[in-house]
């Protein structure tokens, strides 16, 4: 499996209903190693940060076999939108 930035972004979108997604490969040779995410989803409302991650882990699964290192930043669009004002 070619785990890509594109294809990261592409599943959280379509799995978890993300409004907005940024992948970075975070590898030292982008190698699809390493990746840091900011996922931005609905879904998330009401849900404590576990929950959130787990369902980011869950929708990956597959692809986190493959990666190395992976962080993740999840947000409610109520919280993106504080985070962009400041």
């Amino acid at each position: 499996m070619d785990v890509t930035t594109d294809h990261i972004r592409d599943k959280l979108i379509k799995e978890i209903g993300a409004i907005h997604v940024e992948v970075e490969d975070t590898s030292s040779n982008r190698c699809a190693a390493s990746f840091k995410v900011v996922v931005v989803s609905p879904q998330f409302e009401g849900k404590p940060l576990l929950a959130r991650h787990r369902m980011v882990n869950t929708c990956l699964a597959d692809e986190l076999k493959e990666i190395h290192a992976f962080e993740q930043k999840t947000l409610t669009p109520e919280q993106w939108e504080k985070q962009k004002a400041q």
